[in-house]
């Protein structure tokens, strides 16, 4: 027992407290340390941080304070894509993906008598909550963003993209990722 109070410990201190920063906050795939963390998680010792840019687009999702030229609403648009990945225009994901860290995850959680309960009572599920909000929130402050330039004729990423750009992105993607990815983007029409 000793070891695993060791384990959650190491893995609540804040520089373990996004191990993957690069990645868009909507791809993140758990790791050993995640799955580690599982019950510092579930007591809502570690938890997720709501980058800022998502805070903001909360905190005001239709401001346009700032915003006046397309390359500013560009600029916007591609700090919100850094944090939540792709926008639906240049297409999703066709297959669901079972990785190895959420199948790990899941059985270290089974393992956590009453897990639910804990969650609620910790506020583990309240900051879940939060994150998913807030990610809600940079969806809809990117959609609406991207109205106000393709209404001020902005190019691409200040409006949906067209499908010139939706076929070099796919093109891109499959490229980087070899010939059997199952897991890329279908172009959206």
């Amino acid at each position: 027992m000793h070891k695993v109070l060791c384990a959650i410990a190491l893995a609540a201190t804040p520089a373990l407290a996004d191990p993957q920063p690069d990645k868009p906050i909507t791809r993140r795939e758990p790791n050993a340390v995640d799955v580690i963390a599982t019950p510092a998680t579930d007591l809502n010792l570690k938890k997720d941080e709501i980058p800022p840019v998502l805070l903001a687009a909360e905190a005001a999702p239709y401001a346009l304070a700032g915003l006046r030229r397309c390359p500013e609403i560009a600029a916007e648009v591609r700090r919100i894509d850094a944090v939540l990945g792709d926008d639906f225009d240049l297409g999703q994901s066709t297959a669901a993906k079972v990785s190895a860290g959420k199948v790990a995850q899941s059985v270290v959680g089974s393992f956590i008598p009453f897990r639910g309960v804990i969650r609620e009572l910790s506020g583990a599920n309240a900051q879940e909550r939060r994150v998913q909000l807030a990610i809600y929130a940079g969806s809809a402050r990117r959609a609406f963003l991207k109205g106000v330039g393709l209404q001020r004729g902005c190019p691409w990423p200040a409006r949906p993209a067209p499908p010139g750009v939706v076929e070099r992105i796919a093109r891109e993607n499959s490229a980087k990722a070899g010939p059997s990815a199952p897991d890329q983007p279908a172009p959206r029409r």
